[in-house]
Order: structure tokens, then sequence, then C-alpha cells
């Protein structure tokens, strides 16, 4: 079975939250190892040795309301705000200097983590007013504060806005990114049904049409409304109005007509020969060259770019006529194949390919380039009037398919 790639979009804020988690532990830490260290200052060493035990059986019980937005909830954050701000008014009381000397505040700067998980939850809005209660507590604390109490303050404050801008900003990058990359997907999805549309559909309107119109009477009329419904449906596809569903994978893997194992090894990467997906299509006016040994390539590319040659054989018959020969040639390299598809018809006249996009008529720019685009690869049309037509169609042998790359 061809490998499945899953695709994990990580949120650009995880990382912010781990920083944060490892910062509340650390700032514990050294709140702790502070008043150890200043044990001497303390008139009233145990509401110092209450708080600081509660700070870390809090900080270390709550590490997973850190994790992440989801888990980090308004309650938690207002418990966890309060708790810095007690320690804070708590530590007059239990050193009677401290609104004397400028000395650290019990929590210290594991306050700053508690600010910095409002900015991180809600934004520079929610940061602001945490920042400026931690503020308002600070003076009140020091009774009569000092210019480094001011700077304090302020660092807290504009770091905590900042960082709550930054959150806010990468939100709606990320959305953003996520709604493009969910146009470009119903695109990708839209032109692949188009494609299919054009190989199928509208090609056996357009047939209905011509025979119809050669027969005359009663088939004429039926011609005619055959026609009527190929422009309609042409410019519902060009509009961009077909409706885009989802494929299953295992859908698509049905697809594959037949893979080939690499060396015996079953666990392998499934790859297809392509040259068992062009023999079919050669006759008496379609010459088919192959490489003597296996053309091997994911399924889903070897798919796409033998539909991508079958369409290229239906403009030579319609185009070129039914008498028209033309040649398949499969060119086997290291890191490439390139199919070509040549006929000894009329050729396009210069400026009919884009007439025909204009009129709709997508069967080059979706059936054949479009294909190739999807794949990583190119489709080249070289045309000279009255001497015939070649498409060249190069794809990677390590390509973009859904089923993985062949090696």
């Amino acid at each position: 079975m061809a490998r499945r790639e899953r695709v994990v979009r990580m949120s650009v804020e995880q990382p912010l939250w781990r920083a944060l988690t490892a910062y509340r532990v650390l700032t514990m830490l050294y709140a702790v190892l502070l008043a150890v260290f200043g044990r001497a200052r303390y008139d009233r060493p145990w509401v110092a040795v209450v708080f600081l035990t509660v700070l870390a059986v809090w900080t270390l019980a709550t590490l997973p309301k850190v994790s992440g937005a989801v888990a980090c909830t308004k309650r938690f954050l207002g418990v966890d705000l309060a708790l810095a701000l007690t320690g804070i008014l708590l530590t007059p009381l239990a050193d009677f200097e401290a609104q004397s000397v400028d000395g650290p505040t019990l929590p210290s700067i594991w306050t700053a983590g508690s600010v910095l998980a409002f900015a991180l939850k809600g934004g520079w809005r929610w940061a602001a007013f945490a920042s400026t209660l931690v503020a308002a507590v600070n003076i009140v604390e020091r009774g009569e504060p000092s210019r480094d109490t001011f700077h304090n303050v302020l660092l807290v404050w504009v770091a905590s806005i900042a960082i709550g801008y930054v959150v806010e900003v990468a939100r709606a990058s990320e959305r953003t990114l996520a709604r493009a990359l969910e146009i470009e997907a119903a695109t990708r999805e839209r032109e692949r049904l188009a494609r299919d549309i054009h190989d199928s559909v509208l090609q056996v309107l357009a047939m209905v049409q011509r025979r119809g119109t050669a027969l005359g009477g009663e088939a004429a009329e039926l011609g005619r409304l055959a026609g009527e419904q190929e422009i309609a449906l042409r410019t519902l596809v060009t509009s961009g109005l077909v409706p885009t569903t989802r494929v299953s994978e295992d859908a698509a893997e049905g697809a594959v007509v037949r893979s080939v194992e690499v060396d015996d090894e079953p666990s392998g990467p499934a790859v297809c020969d392509l040259r068992t997906l062009l023999a079919p299509y050669a006759g008496s006016r379609i010459t088919f060259a192959e490489p003597g040994a296996p053309v091997l390539l994911a399924p889903d590319t070897a798919t796409e770019l033998a539909a991508a040659v079958g369409a290229a054989l239906d403009n030579v018959r319609v185009h070129a006529g039914e008498d028209a020969q033309a040649w398949i040639l499969v060119e086997d390299w290291p890191d490439e194949v390139i199919v070509t598809v040549r006929d000894d018809g009329p050729g396009i006249p210069e400026g009919r390919l884009a007439q025909a996009e204009g009129e709709g008529r997508m069967g080059v720019a979706l059936s054949i380039r479009g294909r190739l685009r999807d794949l990583g690869g190119t489709a080249e049309l070289v045309s000279v009037p009255g001497q015939g037509t070649e498409v060249e169609l190069k794809v990677s042998k390590v390509s973009r398919g859904k089923a993985g790359s062949a090696r």
C-alpha cells in the first residue's frame, strides 16, 4: 500500500507556552533560593516559609494548566494572579524593612510569569489588566515607591503588553494562513474535477454534437442540444462553481492498475510501471516507443501522467483528424521521466490556445498542464503550423504525489 503522509500543524503559540512553563519553575526556584540565602533579614521567617511552600506546590501542581491556551482557564489565571499579589502584600509582614529598602518581594520575578500567562491567553488587553494590578499592589507594598520600583513595574507592564500583542498578531497570521491553505486546496480540487469533466463528459458532448450535425435530421437536434449543454458545462467549470468534494485516499489508491515491488521488498513504497498504463494507447495510428526496463513512478504520479498523455491524444484526434499519425516516446532518466506526444497534424495557429482558454476550452490548461503542475512537473507544447504539434511532459521521480515518491 502506498505510504500516506500526515501533516500535523502545530500552533505558533506552543513554543511560548513551553517557555512560560519553564519560566515559572525556574523563577519559583529562584524565589525560594533568594529567601534561603536572605533569611537573616526576615523578622517573621515563618510567613516567608508558608508562602513559598504554597507557591512551590501551586507552581508544580499547575504545570498542565500552562501547557496551552485551552488548559489555561480564566479561573486558573485569577487564582494565579491572586497568589502573586498576596505574596507581594505579605512581604512587609515578613520583612519589616521591606518598605524602606528596595529588596525583593516574596514571589520576586515569579509574578511576571502570572502576567505573561494573561498575555498568552487573552492578548495585550488581558496583559495590560494583569500588569496594572501588579503595578498598583507593588506601589501599595512599597508605601513610598522609589525610582527602581517604578522602573520594574514599567518593565513588566511594557513587556507583557508587547508579548500579548505579538500573540494576537501570530493568531491572526495563523488564521490567514489556514484560510489560504483551504482556498488553495479547494482550488486544486476544483481544477481536478474540471479535468475529469473535460476528459469525459465534455468530450462526449462534443462528439455527440459533431456526429449529430453530420447525420442531420433528428440527430442534428440532439447534436444542437448537446452543444448547448457543453457550453453551459464549460461555463460552470471555468466560473469556479463546480462544488468541491473529498475523494478518499483509498479510492484513489484503488485506481492504480498495477504496482511493482522493488528489490523484493514488500514493505517499500508502492510503485507503478508507467509503460503498462501507456501501452493501451498504442494502435494502428499511434506508435508507442518505450524503454526496455520498467519505468517506475509513484502510482498517483503514473496515473496522472498517463491521463495527461490521454488528454494530449484526445486533442490529436479532435484537432488533427482521425487520420492523423501520433507517436508516444517515453524516456527514463535517473532523476526524471519525460513523455513526448507528437503528431503530424496541421499544428496549432499562434494564439489559438489563449483564445481557447478564453472560450472556456481548458483541455491543455487543465487536463495537461494542470496535471503536471500538481505533480511538480512541467508540460511544454511546441506547434508549428503545417508541421504538427509536440507535447513534452516532464515529471521528477521524487514527485509530490499523495502516495509518496518512488525510489
